[in-house]
């Protein structure tokens, strides 16, 4: 895994064997900072990364001056591996090993933007969940996106803006 831009652009991150993970792609991460790059001030984002797996979207934003991004995931190992690459590099992120819907219902900080990339064999009620419960912590303007097989469409969950497709990968983009 690398990092595709910013301070960091370039760096490989040995991600263990272990993790049990489906890290984003290369090319479908620069497609979606390409899509950001041109709608958010990145050094003003306050940035959640929920199913964080690998961390590979937190180093993303942190390498482009990100500085608030809080890294969430269930599986103690990801955590660990995650604050490990964030001390090596220096970067402004914060794990927390924890369920990332009770992580949204109990949790009372606001974020200018909430990255979400649970298991593929989400059922739609769950997406439309994660939106429920996510717009709640949404600052004014703030945008949610959610990472998901192209299969799934979730256009007709409310506050849908956008898709876009890379590969197998699909982001769906909601302002709310």
């Amino acid at each position: 895994m690398r990092i595709i831009s910013g301070l960091f652009k370039g760096r490989r991150i040995q991600v263990p064997k272990n993790l049990p993970v489906r890290p984003t792609t290369d090319r479908s991460k620069e497609g979606l900072f390409n899509i950001l790059h041109h709608r958010i001030n990145f050094e003003c984002t306050k940035v959640l990364d929920l199913f964080s797996g690998t961390g590979a979207i937190s180093y993303e934003f942190s390498s482009r001056g990100a500085k608030n991004i809080f890294a969430i995931d269930e599986n103690k190992r990801c955590v660990n591996f995650i604050q490990k690459t964030a001390l090596e590099f220096e970067m402004d992120i914060i794990p927390v090993q924890g369920e990332c819907l009770s992580y949204l219902e109990k949790n009372s900080i606001l974020y200018d933007l909430i990255f979400a990339d649970p298991p593929y064999n989400y059922e739609m009620k769950d997406y439309s969940n994660i939106i429920i419960l996510a717009k709640k912590k949404l600052s004014n303007n703030g945008i949610i996106i959610i990472e998901h097989f192209k299969q799934k469409k979730l256009l007709d969950i409310p506050g849908f803006s956008f898709e876009r497709i890379y590969g197998n990968n699909a982001f769906s983009f909601f302002y709310l």
